[in-house]
């Protein structure tokens, strides 16, 4: 952390005061045409001229886009150059009018646009980068295609070519870049309903397509976001990873095993979207044999196909290799470290050392992952890259009555779609109103189950034409609370109900205990729902959001809600504008600003959450698009036919386990077991509590449960292996937690357990209280 006290250069002075000269940039980016990107930037025009702030519109394309058109309103244009090349017609930003105008805020479409010959400037990027320098803020739009890099993502996965490509830097020019997110479902409504005739890419307008631009947004998004977040904690002096996102270390050597690490690294890497980091010990001075030379040279190899970083360091002792490693690893600020099972025996062991001990003694705050040693059982040594479809893939394929009741009804159920935030005050309400007028203006029967303004006026004013279904009232300890009236609405039986706040606890004596059973009870009736969430609420996430906020939070839903869902939709807001927001009184009532600005929506915590919910997104965008297209991931292919078993050893945070087993059975299409071991023949009150509430939790993750009693620590490996057996586990997940006063039968019994485990994939768990 600098140290203001220092005395600043002459060279920081001039910078800082250009700085201040110079305006300010946000790109807004989508997936592609029709996202929405030119509606939002002219509503923001319109919210910043409503405030005072002198705005001109110049080169913006509504495409005759009614929604669009509708936000031109009474904004000033100052007229572009217009000019055809080969019959097409383009507009240039005229810098001359722009100049003799000078306004506060310029608002233009296509940043990443060619200017004709006689230009000034070659490129639309430089003649915003010249206005900027003048002082000329500028909001300007930009399809993820159109960058460098992702450009080459996108054709080779989409067959799309732009016109034109701005280099990947860009982005670090803006002082805000936001993500207009939307769902193929609803690029391919507009489409269909003649909203985006004039678009130039109406030809990728496939959902395979669409959800792979959209997931390329999301992430890189989200790879922007932790650059801020890393930055931000960099400022603070905070140290360690943010919890934000994965850094995967790979331990290897030159041998034939290698290889199989940085694959199994590169796997969770990819499924995790997070940085590989590669490193091999070596003896000081020692000369290599020839097969390690060509190991060596095969590594070096795969790490640059990888996008990995490797590197060699020097080990003068194998009884140090675990304290290096994890020194190494907390100083690259590294979430989880891959190697191998240790294969000496025992006497080796203590003779020369355990690393498997070393590491238990020191990786408090790491996740460690031991990768199976399949080849004793005489299997392959290259791991089986993709998952064996259960479903039946022949069209020809005769449904039985299961499979057909199953089909009828999801037929006769209800649409579904969510609107996710990262934070309270993102827009959902206000997003989710709009859709709900749009679709009363197109003729589909809305009502209102259930809103949450919070006293803002713009929100409340989005309500305008569409009914609201009274509140049910309910007297309950001595005063009357309001709870949606599910009831009504099923008597009222709309097509579509808008219902705010999904995460919300019913009161007592309510049809159901939880909203988002509610809103499930009004699907299975045919009536299609709309409603807004936040992501820290979503059950799976909930330790993440502890540890990246300091705040646990106490109401969530299970994240097979989210899955459920026919769209899920993000609301994309910087902490920048969020604050602003805040300090503006258009969230929380003014007496309450203060103090949520120095809590939950501190910069950091506003930055993490936003990389959580990018991340999320982007996931759930994967998993849609491995369901509709089998062999097809962003993320890459995983081992096939995975069995995840969650191990909760006395003394162990079984929730967090189990959420983290969840979120890995989850990905991976894998069944969930979860067993809670206690020690003596019958669980005290306490302990009876915490197996309960772990049983709750797994059934409701849809996983298998089952506690057992262990006679000592020393008998608790052999029970938890017989376990992982019936079960067939190819993954077993257990906990660093430490019980007071039994560290050292604990450590042995983890230790007994890897070693059982040899030919299993071992998780451990870190301990974020550590």
């Amino acid at each position: 952390m600098m140290d203001g006290y220092k005395r600043k250069t002459p060279e920081q002075i001039l910078q800082e005061i250009r700085k201040l000269q110079r305006g300010n940039l946000k790109i807004l980016i989508g997936a592609v045409s029709g996202s929405g990107k030119t509606y939002h930037m002219l509503r923001e025009g319109q919210m910043l001229k409503s405030q005072g702030v002198d705005v001109v519109i110049c080169a913006v394309s509504t495409l005759k886009r009614p929604e669009t058109v509708k936000q031109l309103a009474d904004l000033e244009r100052v007229p572009s150059i217009h000019w055809t090349d080969r019959g097409k017609e383009f507009k240039d930003l005229n810098l001359e009018g722009l100049l003799a105008r000078n306004p506060e805020v310029v608002l233009v479409d296509g940043l990443a646009h060619r200017n004709r010959k006689e230009a000034r400037f070659p490129t639309r990027l430089k003649d915003i980068a010249f206005l900027l320098e003048k002082g000329i803020s500028v909001i300007t739009t930009l399809n993820v295609y159109e960058l460098e890099g992702v450009h080459d993502l996108a054709r080779k996965w989409t067959g799309m070519e732009a016109r034109e490509t701005v280099p990947i830097e860009t982005l670090e020019m803006a002082d805000e870049v936001r993500l207009i997110d939307v769902t193929p479902e609803t690029i391919i409504t507009r489409l269909r309903e003649g909203h985006l005739g004039q678009s130039t890419d109406t030809v990728l307008f496939t959902r395979k397509d669409l959800a792979i631009l959209r997931e390329l947004s999301l992430r890189l998004m989200a790879e922007d976001v932790n650059t801020t977040l890393e930055r931000h904690r960099e400022e603070l002096g905070l140290e360690g990873p943010s919890g934000a996102s994965e850094r995967i270390l790979v331990s290897a050597q030159y041998h034939w095993n290698g290889s199989i690490y940085i694959r199994r690294g590169q796997q969770i890497a990819k499924r995790l979207n997070g940085d590989l980091l590669v490193i091999v010990f070596m003896p000081p001075k020692r000369k290599l044999s020839k097969d390690e030379e060509n190991f060596k040279r095969s590594l070096h190899k795969m790490a640059q196909k990888t996008d990995a970083t490797l590197e060699e360091l020097p080990l003068r002792s194998t009884r140090q290799f675990a304290a290096e490693m994890i020194r190494y690893a907390l100083d690259k600020k590294v979430t989880r470290i891959v190697l191998g099972h240790s294969k000496k025996s025992r006497w080796q062991e203590f003779w020369q050392g355990s690393v498997t001990d070393g590491i238990l003694k020191r990786a408090e705050r790491l996740d460690i992952f031991w990768v199976a040693d399949r080849t004793a059982h005489g299997e392959p040594r290259i791991l089986p890259a993709r998952r064996r479809n259960r479903e039946h893939g022949s069209q020809y394929h005769r449904l039985s009555k299961e499979e057909m009741d199953r089909k009828v009804k999801r037929m006769k159920r209800g649409r579904f779609k969510i609107y996710i935030g990262a934070a309270p005050g993102v827009g959902k309400t206000y997003t989710m109103l709009r859709e709900g007028n749009e679709s009363l203006r197109k003729g589909v029967d809305v009502v209102i189950g259930w809103l949450e303004t919070h006293g803002r006026a713009e929100t409340a004013a989005q309500v305008e034409n569409l009914e609201i279904i009274p509140a049910l009232q309910i007297p309950y300890k001595g005063t009357v609370l309001r709870e949606m009236n599910i009831t009504a609405i099923l008597e009222r039986n709309p097509e579509l109900v808008l219902v705010d706040e999904l995460p919300h606890s019913n009161v007592p004596g309510t049809m159901h205990a939880k909203r988002y059973e509610d809103i499930l009870a009004l699907l299975e009736h045919g009536i299609s729902v709309i409603t807004t969430v936040n992501v820290q609420h979503l059950e799976s996430l909930n330790d993440a959001v502890e540890q990246v906020t300091g705040i646990r939070v106490r109401e969530t839903v299970p994240d097979v809600v989210l899955s459920m869902a026919d769209e899920v939709e993000l609301i994309d807001v910087t902490p920048q504008s969020l604050q602003q927001r805040m300090r503006e009184g258009k969230i929380y009532a003014a007496d309450k600003v203060e103090q949520a600005l120095g809590s939950f929506f501190k910069t950091g915590n506003l930055i993490a959450l936003r990389e959580l919910a990018l991340r999320e997104i982007a996931d759930d965008v994967d998993e849609r698009l491995e369901a509709w297209e089998r062999q097809f991931s962003l993320r890459g292919p995983w081992r096939r036919e995975e069995s995840i078993y969650v191990c909760i050893l006395p003394g162990s945070s079984g929730e967090r386990l189990i959420r983290r087993g969840f979120r890995i059975a989850y990905r991976l299409k894998a069944e969930l077991h979860v067993n809670f071991i206690f020690l003596g023949s019958a669980p005290g009150e306490e302990t009876q509590s915490k197996a309960d509430a772990c049983r709750k939790l797994t059934e409701s993750f849809g996983g298998f449960f089952e506690a057992a009693p262990a006679d000592s620590w020393k008998s608790i490996p052999r029970l938890a292996m017989d376990k992982a057996s019936r079960v067939k586990a190819t993954q077993i997940i257990i906990g660093q937690g430490i019980p007071a006063g039994q560290k050292l039968r604990r450590r042995k019994a983890v230790r007994e357990l890897i070693r059982l485990a040899r030919d299993l994939d071992v998780l451990l768990v870190s301990n974020p209280e550590k």
